[in-house]
């Protein structure tokens, strides 16, 4: 789970309805005007905001508002700004009085780790470290950092070091870290999605590198999402429709530490190397949160578990790319 601006997590876009059309919640179908756009940085991605809305200056608005959320939420979760809550935590080995997105979070996390048997996992933050410093030293190894390196990392990570209550969140090891890259952006999504559906958007689309549907398009027809091809940039692997539901994809050729690939941002918290178990592994279900933890966690574990999971989770759909390009379906 690295940094989300080395992933191929890179660009907020919300577009209200389709290219000049909006519904407003009530169903009332409008014309809309030009689109209020931001463009800028957050979670250590650049990223953009386009609303399509019949009232220009309420778009802008609506704009701001979304914008002041994700500045928020970057203030809590973002490795990028020293004065962030995350950044706090990995310093200090604890927070206290924490703020609720933080502990709703964090409790999710944990949740998503119990569920896939400890693939997901937030404390990895250690293992980047370790690889970032490996890669970055003048003609590193390209087997990757020493054996009692990893070991000492390992000794590090562990979801049953991280203790989170309402009141405080500690790390229990010496030197752990977490991140919540493989999370986080899911989250922010729908917080998003929350602040466009009270202000009476009935058919939006957020990207922001997970997407979520809210409703279909105004036409009523399925939003259709393209899921990149990690190997072939501007190729797309297939399209999915999507109404109500969102996807995330993760793939190991997401972000690359050495030029063969062996060492990516996708890293087994039990070996603290990073399997190349597949091409690219996409969720389709009902929250952006779910399906980026467990596009995350998935890209960890065999298919069989992924199947005995997905079977278990309503909503939810696997949409698996062998590295022999073969699709695998599991779930609805």
């Amino acid at each position: 789970m690295a940094p989300a601006n080395l992933t191929r997590r890179r660009m907020i876009a919300i577009a209200a309805a389709t290219f000049g059309s909006a519904f407003l919640s009530g169903g009332q179908r409008v014309r809309a005007g030009e689109a209020a756009r931001w463009r800028g940085s957050a979670l250590g991605a650049q990223v953009s905001i386009d609303i399509f809305h019949p009232d220009r200056e309420e778009a802008e608005r609506i704009v701001q508002v979304c914008l002041a959320e994700v500045r928020r939420l970057e203030g809590l979760f973002s490795l990028y700004r020293a004065d962030s809550a995350i950044c706090a935590l990995n310093r200090s080995g604890i927070l206290v009085a924490p703020e609720p997105d933080m502990v709703a979070l964090l409790k999710a996390s944990l949740q998503f780790s119990d569920l896939t048997g400890g693939a997901f996992d937030p404390t990895v933050q250690p293992l980047w470290q370790l690889y970032a410093e490996h890669f970055s030293s003048e003609k590193p190894d390209p087997d990757g950092p020493l054996a009692e390196r990893l070991t000492e990392a390992l000794a590090k990570v562990g979801r049953s070091g991280l203790r989170v209550s309402d009141d405080r969140v500690a790390l229990l090891r010496h030197g752990a870290a977490i991140t919540l890259n493989g999370i986080a952006q899911g989250y922010a999504t729908d917080r998003v999605v929350d602040v466009l559906r009270a202000r009476g958007l009935s058919t939006t689309l957020v990207n922001m590198g997970e997407i979520r549907a809210l409703g279909a398009r105004a036409d009523g027809t399925p939003w259709r999402v393209g899921l990149a091809d990690p190997d072939e940039p501007g190729a797309l692997t297939e399209t999915v429709d999507l109404v109500d539901r969102a996807v995330a994809t993760t793939a190991g050729a997401g972000f690359r530490f050495d030029p063969a690939g062996r060492f990516t941002h996708l890293f087994d918290p039990r070996t603290g190397r990073s399997p190349a178990l597949y091409r690219t592994v996409s969720v389709i279900a009902p929250t952006a949160t779910e399906a980026d933890a467990l596009s995350t966690a998935f890209s960890l574990m065999p298919a069989s578990q992924i199947g005995d999971i997905a079977a278990t989770r309503r909503g939810v759909q696997v949409r698996l790319i062998t590295k022999d390009g073969d699709l695998r379906l599991y779930g609805v």
